[in-house]
């Protein structure tokens, strides 16, 4: 196994969940300002488990004698129209499942199972999270302004939108 190579590849990771993380949390931001809670919510949540990715890949990179690079893959966009948003979001997360399916490749041809097997698991939850940032996004074009009045609105209930 090439342990240099692993590395390489997991940091790289590394620099794309730390990108997601922070523009998850500027949507998170401006989605609560604008009273669009459970739309803030669910970028806050998904910004959490980016963090949790994080983690995971550097537990592997200190594993193998390698240094951690927290360094953001991007500066973070700005964007403020929700639904701009969702379909940055939405690309984001498919991109960096067609990074994560090549790495696993990558470290399978290196003899890196582990490894191969963290970038597996990193597949399935962008998918999941691609899958639940395109669900809004269509309800978004399906219903225009109606589902987005929903979210301001559901906003303001007692006990609704809660953490």
């Amino acid at each position: 196994m090439n342990k240099e190579k692993s590395i390489s590849l997991l940091n790289r990771s590394v620099a794309d969940e730390l990108h997601a993380v922070h523009q998850y949390m500027y949507f998170h931001f401006h989605l609560d300002d604008q009273g669009f809670k459970p739309l803030s919510l669910l970028f806050k949540r998904i910004a959490i488990m980016e963090m949790g990715h994080v983690e995971r890949l550097a537990e592997r990179i200190l594993f193998l004698k390698g240094e951690v690079e927290m360094v953001a893959e991007a500066p973070v966009v700005k964007i403020t129209d929700a639904a701009e948003m969702l379909a940055k979001a939405a690309s984001m997360e498919e991109s960096s499942a067609r990074d994560y399916n090549a790495a696993a490749l990558e470290c399978a041809a290196n003899a890196d199972a582990a490894s191969k097997q963290i970038f597996e698991s990193l597949v399935n939850d962008e998918e999941s999270h691609f899958d639940v940032f395109d669900k809004q996004l269509d309800n978004i074009k399906r219903f225009g302004p109606s589902y987005l009045a929903l979210q301001s609105f559901e906003q303001g209930q007692p006990g609704a939108g809660g953490e």
